[in-house]
């Protein structure tokens, strides 16, 4: 049966602002960036962690009509779709503070929690962002 998961999705705006924010704010790196004719194929994933990629993807043909992308593209500004992107981090506080710095967003600060410590923000696009430093 199945041994990973490979690759997750996220829909964007505009593929050049995710790499500016993914990439030039959050720390993550490039792990494809291709030129598919049709589309754009354009992933990022953790420093160091090869086998996990999130897709950075324009809603839009071939996937679906244009009427479609449209009703997506709404949804997507309004925050409500798909479910949150959650990374962890060694260090919450000092993470949000570093990207707070970088002059990234918050929806909340970090909090404690049964698990351990988490904040969440939002992407410029929508998609609900958080992460976490995980009780040991």
């Amino acid at each position: 049966m199945f041994t990973a998961i490979s690759h997750s999705q996220l829909y964007v705006l505009d593929q050049d602002e995710a790499l500016d924010f993914y990439v030039g704010k959050l720390g993550l790196e490039v792990t494809a960036d291709i030129d598919m004719g049709f589309m754009r194929w354009l992933t990022v994933g953790v420093p160091g962690s090869p086998d996990r990629h999130v897709l950075l993807e324009r809603p839009g043909p071939p996937a679906m009509t244009e009427d479609t992308a449209e009703q997506v593209r709404e949804l997507l500004t309004k925050g409500v779709l798909g479910g949150p992107l959650i990374l962890t981090t060694e260090d919450c506080r000092k993470t949000y503070e570093t990207l707070l710095g970088r002059g990234v967003e918050f929806t909340e600060e970090p909090t404690e929690r049964p698990y351990g410590i988490d904040c969440g923000l939002r992407d410029p696009f929508g998609n609900a962002i958080r992460f976490t430093q995980l009780h040991a």
